[in-house]
């Protein structure tokens, strides 16, 4: 049996925040300072009947993205992400032409204090990400931290560190999301979901393209 040739990997550095409110509307958020576009921002949002939006801040970031998860529908505007950590906790802003967002990070979970305890060069590594990959699926329904995604390609997912988010507002295409709710049921955007609770996550993702043949 030949052996699967290993391809380009990619790292992005940074925060995943799951966010479910009480309109049925859920949101992943990705906040990048460092990847190989740069810094960026993006959001994925699934509504209640299913139909799931990517909004990207450029047509590259889009292209790429799209080709890694599933999405119905496509939107390239600006988004723009800030975060200010107060004595409380974090708090966050996100506002694009589509959707606008603020919520608020407490206490670390006891999954962030579990991370935490592991060397982020070692959480941070595929190899690890596969040892935890059992573990993760039964602590937490539908999230993996490996695994197959789009066109190909394979990723991991090495978190270091978790807080619960106690708040939330927004809005989409000017609808407003309600109160801050269990995401449920889990969005549908690859092969891992996020916690059925409401959080973020400080995480490296590292996705592997298809070998050149």
């Amino acid at each position: 049996m030949s052996r699967r040739r290993p391809g380009e990997r990619r790292r992005f550095r940074g925060s995943i925040a799951g966010l479910g409110s009480s309109s049925g509307i859920r949101v992943v958020v990705g906040q990048w300072p460092e990847s190989p576009y740069g810094a960026f921002a993006d959001a994925m949002v699934e509504l209640p009947g299913g139909h799931r939006v990517l909004v990207a801040p450029s047509q590259e970031v889009a292209d790429f993205v799209a080709g890694t998860y599933v999405f119905d529908e496509v939107r390239v505007e600006p988004v723009d992400v800030t975060v200010t950590v107060e004595g409380d906790g974090d708090h966050w802003r996100l506002r694009s032409t589509s959707l606008t967002l603020d919520w608020s990070a407490g206490h670390r979970t006891w999954l962030g204090l579990l991370v935490r305890c592991v060397p982020r060069a070692v959480a941070q590594a595929p190899w690890f990400c596969a040892l935890t990959d059992p573990v993760a699926r039964v602590a937490l329904s539908g999230v993996r931290t490996r695994g197959t995604a789009g066109g190909g390609r394979r990723e991991w997912y090495g978190a270091t560190d978790n807080r619960a988010v106690v708040s939330l507002t927004g809005a989409y295409d000017g609808r407003e999301l309600g109160a801050l709710a269990p995401l449920d049921p889990p969005p549908r955007f690859g092969f891992s979901s996020t916690p059925r609770r409401p959080s973020v996550t400080a995480v490296t993702t590292t996705i592997e393209l298809p070998a050149c043949s």
